[in-house]
Protein backbone atom coordinates (compact mmCIF):
# COMPACT_ATOMS: atom_id res chain seq x y z
CA UNK A 1 0.00 0.00 0.00
CA UNK A 2 1.24 3.47 -0.89
CA UNK A 3 1.45 5.83 2.06
CA UNK A 4 2.48 9.11 0.45
CA UNK A 5 1.05 12.30 1.93
CA UNK A 6 1.36 15.38 -0.28
CA UNK A 7 1.26 18.44 2.00
CA UNK A 8 0.59 21.90 0.50
CA UNK A 9 1.87 24.82 2.58
CA UNK A 10 0.13 28.00 3.67
CA UNK A 11 0.81 31.42 2.16
CA UNK A 12 2.93 34.35 3.08
CA UNK A 13 6.59 35.13 2.73
CA UNK A 14 7.39 32.71 5.52
CA UNK A 15 4.63 30.16 4.79
CA UNK A 16 6.95 27.36 3.71
CA UNK A 17 9.25 27.83 6.71
CA UNK A 18 6.37 28.20 9.19
CA UNK A 19 4.63 25.06 7.95
CA UNK A 20 7.82 22.97 8.14
CA UNK A 21 6.95 22.55 11.82
CA UNK A 22 3.50 21.21 10.90
CA UNK A 23 5.03 18.80 8.39
CA UNK A 24 7.64 17.60 10.92
CA UNK A 25 4.89 17.00 13.47
CA UNK A 26 2.81 15.08 10.93
CA UNK A 27 5.75 12.96 9.77
CA UNK A 28 6.73 12.21 13.38
CA UNK A 29 3.18 11.21 14.34
CA UNK A 30 2.71 9.06 11.22
CA UNK A 31 6.01 7.22 11.58
CA UNK A 32 8.21 5.48 9.06
CA UNK A 33 5.42 3.77 7.14
CA UNK A 34 4.36 7.14 5.68
CA UNK A 35 6.28 9.63 3.60
CA UNK A 36 5.21 13.27 3.78
CA UNK A 37 6.16 15.06 0.57
CA UNK A 38 6.40 18.81 1.13
CA UNK A 39 7.11 20.83 -2.02
CA UNK A 40 7.92 24.54 -1.81
CA UNK A 41 5.09 26.38 -3.57
CA UNK A 42 6.36 29.37 -5.51
CA UNK A 43 4.00 32.33 -5.90
CA UNK A 44 3.62 34.15 -9.21
CA UNK A 45 2.08 37.48 -8.19
CA UNK A 46 1.00 38.13 -11.81
CA UNK A 47 -1.53 35.27 -11.62
CA UNK A 48 -4.80 35.54 -9.73
CA UNK A 49 -4.27 32.09 -8.19
CA UNK A 50 -0.51 32.66 -7.74
CA UNK A 51 0.13 29.68 -10.03
CA UNK A 52 -0.39 27.25 -7.18
CA UNK A 53 -3.09 25.05 -8.79
CA UNK A 54 -0.76 24.27 -11.71
CA UNK A 55 2.02 23.36 -9.28
CA UNK A 56 -0.38 21.26 -7.20
CA UNK A 57 -1.42 19.34 -10.32
CA UNK A 58 2.21 18.57 -11.18
CA UNK A 59 2.97 17.44 -7.63
CA UNK A 60 -0.05 15.12 -7.58
CA UNK A 61 0.94 13.66 -10.95
CA UNK A 62 4.51 13.03 -9.71
CA UNK A 63 3.41 10.86 -6.79
CA UNK A 64 3.86 7.18 -7.53
CA UNK A 65 0.68 5.26 -6.77
CA UNK A 66 -2.18 6.54 -4.63
CA UNK A 67 -1.93 9.84 -2.79
CA UNK A 68 -3.19 11.27 0.48
CA UNK A 69 -3.66 15.04 0.16
CA UNK A 70 -3.26 17.60 2.94
CA UNK A 71 -3.13 21.36 2.90
CA UNK A 72 -2.84 24.23 5.33
CA UNK A 73 -4.55 27.61 4.99
CA UNK A 74 -4.15 29.04 1.45
CA UNK A 75 -2.65 25.72 0.39
CA UNK A 76 -5.77 23.88 1.59
CA UNK A 77 -8.10 26.27 -0.25
CA UNK A 78 -6.10 26.05 -3.49
CA UNK A 79 -5.89 22.27 -3.18
CA UNK A 80 -9.69 22.23 -2.99
CA UNK A 81 -9.87 24.61 -5.97
CA UNK A 82 -7.57 22.39 -8.03
CA UNK A 83 -9.51 19.22 -7.17
CA UNK A 84 -12.86 20.82 -8.04
CA UNK A 85 -11.72 22.33 -11.35
CA UNK A 86 -9.59 19.55 -12.85
CA UNK A 87 -10.02 15.93 -13.80
CA UNK A 88 -7.92 13.85 -11.46
CA UNK A 89 -6.54 10.59 -12.86
CA UNK A 90 -4.62 9.64 -9.71
CA UNK A 91 -6.40 7.69 -6.96
CA UNK A 92 -6.83 9.98 -3.96
CA UNK A 93 -7.23 8.10 -0.69
CA UNK A 94 -8.37 11.10 1.41
CA UNK A 95 -8.22 14.89 1.68
CA UNK A 96 -7.20 16.74 4.88
CA UNK A 97 -7.87 20.49 4.97
CA UNK A 98 -6.45 22.52 7.87
CA UNK A 99 -7.37 26.14 8.75
CA UNK A 100 -8.92 26.61 5.31
CA UNK A 101 -10.09 30.09 4.25
CA UNK A 102 -13.41 30.21 2.42
CA UNK A 103 -12.85 33.02 -0.07
CA UNK A 104 -15.86 35.22 -0.84
CA UNK A 105 -16.46 38.75 -1.97
CA UNK A 106 -15.99 40.57 -5.25
CA UNK A 107 -12.56 42.08 -4.74
CA UNK A 108 -10.32 41.49 -7.75
CA UNK A 109 -7.61 39.83 -5.67
CA UNK A 110 -10.05 37.12 -4.50
CA UNK A 111 -11.30 36.11 -7.95
CA UNK A 112 -8.54 33.59 -8.60
CA UNK A 113 -8.99 32.06 -5.14
CA UNK A 114 -12.77 31.72 -5.00
CA UNK A 115 -14.33 28.31 -5.48
CA UNK A 116 -17.06 27.77 -8.05
CA UNK A 117 -20.56 27.64 -6.56
CA UNK A 118 -20.93 23.96 -7.53
CA UNK A 119 -17.46 22.97 -6.27
CA UNK A 120 -18.75 20.14 -4.01
CA UNK A 121 -20.24 18.38 -7.06
CA UNK A 122 -16.91 18.55 -8.89
CA UNK A 123 -14.73 16.99 -6.17
CA UNK A 124 -13.49 13.41 -6.62
CA UNK A 125 -16.28 11.01 -5.65
CA UNK A 126 -16.13 8.69 -2.64
CA UNK A 127 -12.99 10.33 -1.24
CA UNK A 128 -13.09 11.05 2.51
CA UNK A 129 -12.67 14.74 3.37
CA UNK A 130 -11.53 15.97 6.79
CA UNK A 131 -11.74 19.59 7.97
CA UNK A 132 -9.74 21.00 10.90
CA UNK A 133 -10.10 24.43 12.48
CA UNK A 134 -9.11 25.92 15.81
CA UNK A 135 -11.68 28.14 17.45
CA UNK A 136 -8.91 30.62 18.32
CA UNK A 137 -7.42 30.83 14.80
CA UNK A 138 -6.11 34.38 14.46
CA UNK A 139 -5.70 34.23 10.66
CA UNK A 140 -8.76 32.36 9.36
CA UNK A 141 -11.95 33.12 11.32
CA UNK A 142 -13.76 30.07 12.66
CA UNK A 143 -16.84 30.94 10.57
CA UNK A 144 -14.91 29.76 7.49
CA UNK A 145 -15.24 26.20 8.78
CA UNK A 146 -19.01 26.66 8.99
CA UNK A 147 -19.15 27.64 5.30
CA UNK A 148 -17.36 24.40 4.41
CA UNK A 149 -19.47 22.20 6.70
CA UNK A 150 -22.64 23.53 5.01
CA UNK A 151 -21.30 22.73 1.53
CA UNK A 152 -19.50 19.50 2.42
CA UNK A 153 -21.90 17.71 4.78
CA UNK A 154 -20.11 14.40 4.15
CA UNK A 155 -16.86 15.77 5.60
CA UNK A 156 -15.52 14.72 8.97
CA UNK A 157 -15.13 17.93 10.98
CA UNK A 158 -12.65 18.45 13.79
CA UNK A 159 -13.29 21.60 15.81
CA UNK A 160 -10.23 22.21 17.96
CA UNK A 161 -10.66 24.46 21.03
CA UNK A 162 -7.15 25.98 21.04
CA UNK A 163 -4.04 26.01 18.92
CA UNK A 164 -4.33 29.07 16.71
CA UNK A 165 -3.72 29.08 12.99
CA UNK A 166 -0.81 26.63 13.27
CA UNK A 167 -2.58 24.19 15.67
CA UNK A 168 0.34 24.71 18.07
CA UNK A 169 2.47 23.04 15.37
CA UNK A 170 0.93 19.71 16.37
CA UNK A 171 -0.80 17.61 13.70
CA UNK A 172 -1.24 14.52 15.86
CA UNK A 173 -5.01 14.77 15.30
CA UNK A 174 -4.48 14.73 11.52
CA UNK A 175 -2.06 11.80 11.73
CA UNK A 176 -4.58 9.83 13.77
CA UNK A 177 -7.22 10.37 11.06
CA UNK A 178 -4.76 9.44 8.29
CA UNK A 179 -3.83 6.22 10.10
CA UNK A 180 -7.54 5.35 10.42
CA UNK A 181 -7.93 5.07 6.62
Amino acid sequence: MNNCVLFIQGAGDEGFEADKKLVASLQNALGETYEVHYPHMLSDETLSDFGWPTQIGKEIANVKGDVILAGHSLGASLLLKYLSENEIKKKIRAIYLISTPFWRGNEDWKKGLTLQKNFPDKLPKKVPIFLYQCRDDEEVPFENLLHYTQRLPQATVREIPKGGHQLNNDLTIVAKDIKSL
